[in-house]
């Protein structure tokens, strides 16, 4: 693969603090996504605002302001991975669909590709800008606008599962699923939207644990401990 999507969910990032960050686990992912870079593999980033705000959790904000606070709260994120990937000697760019002063820029593909040809990681911050869709949508969306070869799916848990595996411990892990069997079974990779777009665009994904061993790097090379959703 040329060019990657990776979709880092923020509870991962957080750890076991579930809230905010854990410096060390995202000094992690920078050293993994540097070697990608190293090879010329072009990554671009999503990242989740669960560490801070789950906004569809909230039953008294109205659920349009409720995702507002949800697209800053990934603004929040991609600022401080970003600066993390800075200290271990990346260029980085942030690019939101709306504006945010002289923290972020605009995004265009014609942007993006820019930045991409100069060796730049790309962070796509603050979702579609737009409520009622998820950062999962955001994350396909943006993959099939700069053709990215595919989807990293850097998650708390490691693969795509028949069933909840906190909930059931007979619960089957599989190495590999089509996105229509993914749709048709109802299992929460991504929402229902960033699903039938994967489908309609034939965009893979690679499922896996953030916390695993080199995850990142063995995902590109396909010798990882995941599930690939197929097209």
């Amino acid at each position: 693969m040329k060019r990657v999507l990776l979709k880092l969910s923020g509870e991962a990032l957080a750890g076991d603090k579930k809230m905010g960050f854990d410096e060390p686990t995202v000094e992690k992912v920078a050293q993994q996504v540097k070697e990608l870079i190293d090879r010329q593999i072009q990554v671009g980033i999503v990242i989740g605002g669960g560490n801070f705000w789950r906004g569809r959790t909230s039953e008294t904000i109205d659920r349009t302001k409720a995702d507002q606070i949800g697209m800053l709260a990934t603004v929040m994120n991609c600022i401080y991975v970003s600066e993390i990937f800075r200290s271990a000697g990346m260029m980085t760019q942030i690019l939101t669909p709306f504006e945010c002063g002289s923290m972020t820029k605009l995004f265009s593909k014609d942007r993006a590709n820019k930045y991409f040809a100069h060796n730049m990681v790309v962070f796509f911050a603050g979702g579609t800008g737009h409520p009622y869709f998820s950062t999962d949508t955001a994350t396909v969306l943006r993959a099939v606008e700069i053709e990215a070869d595919g989807i990293l799916l850097a998650k708390a848990v490691d693969g795509v599962y028949n069933c909840d595996p906190k909930v059931n411990s007979d619960a089957k892990r599989y190495e590999s699923i089509s996105i229509e069997e993914v749709i048709k079974k109802k299992l929460a990779v991504v929402d229902m939207t960033a699903s039938i777009m994967c489908m309609e665009n034939k965009m893979p994904m690679y499922v896996f644990a953030l916390n695993d061993e080199n995850s990142i790097i063995k995902a590109i090379s396909g010798d990882f401990n995941g599930t690939k959703v197929t097209v």
